[in-house]
């Protein structure tokens, strides 16, 4: 027992069958080698499969020469389909807002056949202020029409069914009972 166990004058002691702090650092050295080495290996790997498939690739005829697209001539930018990336930001946006206010502050024909017209907004809402929004009848309600207005007005007017008040009207084409 003297061999598993060492005990000291205090009574408190270690069993040797434990690691060495130095057997634990000594591993932990190892892995951390074997890490670099796996990881190197596999570098050295994908670089000659790399090289052995850029070698032996052929090109296909069909494929024209690689062309730096990055860099876009003003006669390509038409084939490239909408939208398209901005080349300059600031300027586009500068000219699309000026196209705006352009068409916001002008009389232009937008369908001349058909009679439509565009006019100055500020125009516009100075017309809207003076006529008014056009309005739906409530659900309900006829809308007004020559004809409804006519029939209001003859209703008014008419004084068929009203009877004079010395006589009172009878029932049943005016003959009565007696």
């Amino acid at each position: 027992m003297t061999d598993e166990h060492h005990q000291s004058a205090t009574g408190v002691g270690f069993e040797r069958r434990d690691l060495r702090p130095a057997t634990v650092f000594l591993f932990l050295v190892g892995l951390a080698g074997g890490c670099i080495v796996v990881t190197f290996a596999i570098w050295v790997a994908y670089s000659l499969t790399n090289s052995y498939v850029a070698a032996r690739q052929t090109k296909n005829p069909l494929v024209q020469a690689e062309v730096d697209t990055r860099k876009v001539t003003a006669s390509q930018i038409n084939k490239f389909a909408q939208p398209r990336l901005e080349i300059n930001e600031r300027t586009e946006i500068n000219q699309f807002r000026l196209h705006e206010e352009q068409q916001l502050n002008s009389y232009d024909w937008v369908d001349q056949p058909a009679g439509v017209v565009r006019i100055p907004i500020d125009r516009a809402m100075q017309l809207l202020a003076e006529r008014g929004l056009p309005t739906s009848p409530k659900a309900g309600e006829t809308p007004p029409s020559t004809i409804h207005t006519v029939n209001q007005a003859v209703q008014r007017v008419d004084t068929s069914n009203q009877t004079p008040q010395t006589k009172p009207r009878m029932p049943h084409g005016g003959k009565g009972q007696q």
